[in-house]
């Protein structure tokens, strides 16, 4: 049941990409050792779309379709979970956090071991302190063999998560990876090895045009 993609590509950003720009490709190894990636990187360095990518390739792939990809071996999935982008539901009175909490809910219940949870930022509605234990433990959870042990992409802000990879099997880092130049910083949309302590927020404040002062 691994799940190994090179050069894995979104196809639909990819076709609607115009001019000079083109997709950055990127691989996905999940396998039995390395479980479950911790994923960290900016806002805007294509975290979201690299997970929605490889939902893509692989439900593609269970269909018997052609991938984007150079190659890919595609264990079986019975599943595919996803817990992305924010919502709410306010005529149920129900927060962002509360529908995320539900959906996190939800993926851990009916998940199994052959499933493929993409998470990205959970726990980011409420207190760090709070948000960062609830993914801290939302980690252990699908980490424990005699629960969960699925294949996962978990990305997120909390830097401090980089350190489980040392203490729990299965738990590997990844980010997306940017590079700094005079102007500021430039997104290379590409998945390296390894975490990253930072998120580059003050910077993508600035690009999004919050004034200096």
């Amino acid at each position: 049941n691994a799940l190994e993609i090179k050069d894995g590509r979104h196809p639909v950003v990819e076709k609607m990409l115009t001019g000079s720009d083109r997709f950055v490709p990127n691989n996905t190894e999940l396998d039995q050792d390395r479980r479950i990636m911790v994923l960290t990187g900016p806002n805007m360095a294509g975290k979201s779309t690299y997970m929605r990518q490889t939902a893509i390739i692989v439900l593609l792939a269970q269909m018997g379709s052609f991938v984007p990809a150079s190659s890919a071996h595609i264990g079986l999935v019975d599943k595919i979970f996803t817990r992305i982008g924010a919502s709410d539901d306010i005529s149920m009175g129900q927060s962002t956090f509360m529908v995320e909490m539900k959906e996190v809910a939800g993926i851990l219940k009916n998940a199994t071991s052959s499933s493929l949870l993409l998470l990205d930022e959970v726990g980011r509605g409420t207190s760090t302190y709070d948000g960062l234990s609830i993914a801290w433990a939302v980690l252990e959870y699908i980490a424990d063999p005699k629960i969960l042990y699925a294949r996962t992409i978990f990305a997120t802000h909390y830097h401090e998560l980089n350190r489980l990879e040392k203490s729990i099997r299965g738990i590997f880092n990844n980010h997306v990876d940017v590079t700094e130049n005079a102007d500021g910083v430039v997104f290379l949309h590409k998945i390296v090895e390894g975490g990253t302590s930072d998120s580059y927020g003050i910077e993508v404040a600035r690009l999004a045009g919050v004034p200096n002062r």
